[in-house]
């Protein structure tokens, strides 16, 4: 199947693969090669195609914009083409990134301007939210790993997106890099940034409810495009219209209000940083943010517990008193003396059977004697202590 790209045809679609349309006679393709297949998009100044490289032996899917206005005025109109171009212009320059379309073409056929592009097979965010709900704190951290490095690809080169949007950003279905599988599109409101450029009032474009206060004065920066983007990160945390998550009358966002997860100190101070309102309280760079990103969370200082070393006089066991000392040194000199007395044999060694012997007077002596060497031993371990 093939589609008319004449806006005037009254019956476009055309089932068999022909050259021409049945209808209205118009050619089907553009330079020999880009088929449409059908709409995908249409807005007041041109209509967005589903198309096919036929000069290519894959058949490749491609986009296909027609500029086409159907407003009225001549300011208008002229406005309309310079944007056309525009987005023409700032994807040459941008050259080629995985996550960026890769333009193909840029051409007039038939009075008509015409831009062909990469087609990114997937859903955009606005769509992804309508279909799963809202994000929580770890999708948002991993949009803004793989988003990031892509501002800031575009800032290098001196582009201001000046859209960033839901509807702007597509999660594309098969993964193409390891750079992430998020793709930033419609570039048609990007900006040069060169000096005199940032430093003359312009024209206000982007989306109203994700566009930065100076953008909207016609005063975008680099700055501007990280509001959009934290604009875009409390929409998907709360599903909620930015337009709903900022007090007017407190000049505040009180997105925290509508969050459906919780979301960490950490995570909030940087998207409140984003969204800051001034522009010199706002991240100036791409970098800044990554930096804060990056951080982990501050643990608690672990305690630190004071351990007193051990010495030769440090006591090991429980202490006990100087009297329970004393007790346990006098049962030890008994024990010994028994010891003496029954020729070495300890109470535990002693048979049950044996009786005791009658004392004998030398054994008097010796018990006396040995009472005597006993209570030296004490006086000397008094003495000590």
């Amino acid at each position: 199947m093939s589609y008319c790209l004449n806006p005037n045809c009254p019956n476009p679609v055309n089932i068999n693969h022909e050259k021409f349309c049945h209808t209205c006679g118009s050619k089907l393709l553009l330079k020999e090669r880009y088929g449409a297949i059908k709409p995908i998009g249409q807005g007041g100044f041109g209509r967005t195609f589903l198309a096919v490289d036929q000069d290519k032996p894959s058949k490749p899917r491609c986009v296909i914009k027609q500029f086409y206005p159907q407003a009225q005025g001549t300011s208008t109109v002229q406005k309309a083409v310079e944007l056309f171009t525009q987005e023409a212009m700032r994807l040459d320059e941008l050259g080629k990134h995985p996550q960026i379309p890769e333009l193909l073409a840029y051409f007039t056929q038939d009075d008509r301007q015409y831009l062909v592009q990469e087609f990114i097979d997937g859903l955009n965010l606005a769509q992804e939210l309508q279909q799963k709900g809202a994000f929580n704190e770890t999708q948002i951290r991993q949009l803004l790993n793989d988003l990031l490095p892509v501002l800031q690809f575009c800032h290098a080169r001196q582009v201001i997106h000046r859209d960033i949007k839901p509807e702007n950003i597509i999660r594309r279905t098969n993964i193409k890099s390891s750079n992430g599988n998020l793709v930033i599109v419609d570039f048609g409101a990007a900006k040069e940034a060169t000096y005199t450029a940032l430093n003359r009032t312009g024209t206000s474009i982007g989306s109203p409810e994700y566009v930065a206060p100076e953008q909207i004065r016609g005063k975008a920066i680099f700055a501007s495009d990280i509001y959009s983007l934290g604009v875009t990160c409390v929409h998907l945390l709360t599903q909620r219209s930015p337009f709903d998550l900022y007090d007017i009358n407190n000049d505040a966002w009180i997105w925290r209000q509508y969050i459906t997860s919780p979301v960490s100190n950490e995570l909030s101070r940087i998207l409140d940083k984003m969204l800051q309102s001034i522009p010199v309280r706002r991240y100036q760079t791409v970098d800044q943010v990554l930096k804060d990103l990056d951080q982990k969370p501050q643990l608690p200082p672990t305690p630190v517990v004071s351990v007193q070393p051990v010495t030769a006089s440090t006591p090991i066991s429980t202490p006990v008193s100087t009297n329970q000392a004393r007790s346990q040194i006098d049962t030890e000199l008994d024990e010994m003396k028994t010891l003496f007395l029954q020729g070495g044999k300890s109470k535990s060694n002693k048979s049950p059977n044996v009786q005791p012997q009658p004392q004998t007077p030398q054994a008097n002596v010796s018990k006396s004697k040995i009472d005597e060497e006993l209570e030296e031993l004490k006086a000397k371990y008094k003495k000590g202590e």
